[in-house]
C-alpha cells in the first residue's frame, strides 16, 4: 500500500476501493498457493511457523470481496522482528497497513494503488503464536463444512455491500456479530 493512501481519509479511501462481493472463483486456491510460496521465500529468518488462507476467498462456493487473505503465524513479534517483516514485506510489494501494528499483531496489503485497485489484491495478517490466532480457522472450518451457515454468511455479505459499498469500517462491522456466533459454534464440541 503506497505511503499516499495513508493520508487519505476514509471517505476518499471508500471511493477509491468501494466494497464488491462477487460469486466465488476457483482461481483464489491457486492466488493464495502462489502468494503463500512467495511468503515463504521472502519471509526466511523470522521465525515463521504457518501461513494459512483466511477470509471468503478460502471458502469454496462463497461470495466474496477478490481479496485473498493470508494469515501467518510467527513466533514472536518483537520490536526487532517487526522491523525485519516490514522491510521484507515491502520486497514482495506489501505495504504496512496505516495503523496495522497492534502488539502481537501486523496488517500488510498488496494491490493498492493511489489510483485503485491494480492487479490481485492480497492482506496478510501476521500474528504471534496464541489461542486467538485460531479463529478465523474455525470461523473458515465452519463454513466449509456447513453449507447453511455459508449461504447466510454469503447473503449478508450482498447485502452488506451494497449498503456500505464506501465504507470498509461500517461493512466489517456490520459483519462481526455473525461471525462471532458462527466462530462460538465452531469452537463447541461436536455430539
Amino acid at each position: 500500500m503506497n505511503t499516499n493512501l495513508d493520508k487519505l481519509s476514509p471517505e476518499e479511501l471508500g471511493e477509491l476501493f468501494p466494497i464488491e462481493v462477487v460469486p466465488y472463483r476457483e482461481e483464489w486456491l491457486a492466488f493464495f498457493e502462489d502468494e503463500k510460496q512467495l511468503l515463504i521465500n521472502v519471509l526466511r529468518g523470522i521465525g515463521m511457523l504457518n501461513i494459512e488462507h483466511i477470509g471468503s476467498t478460502s471458502v469454496a462456493g462463497l461470495a466474496a470481496k477478490p481479496i485473498i487473505d493470508l494469515l501467518v503465524e510467527v513466533k514472536k513479534l518483537d520490536e526487532e522482528i517487526k522491523a525485519l517483516i516490514i522491510s521484507k514485506m515491502q520486497e514482495a510489494g506489501y505495504g504496512n497497513m496505516s495503523n496495522s501494528e497492534k502488539e502481537k499483531s501486523m496488517e500488510f496489503g498488496k494491490g493498492y494503488a493511489p489510483s485503485g485497485f491494480c492487479g490481485q489484491t492480497y492482506h496478510a495478517h501476521f500474528r504471534e503464536k496464541n489461542a486467538d490466532f485460531q479463529d478465523e480457522i474455525y470461523f473458515r472450518n465452519y463454513l466449509r463444512r456447513n453449507d447453511n451457515a455459508r449461504d447466510a454468511y454469503a447473503k449478508l455479505k450482498f447485502s452488506l455491500a451494497e449498503k456500505h459499498k464506501q465504507n470498509r469500517e461500517a461493512y466489517t462491522q456490520a459483519k462481526t456479530q455473525f461471525i462471532k456466533e458462527m466462530t462460538e459454534l465452531a469452537k463447541m464440541p461436536e455430539s
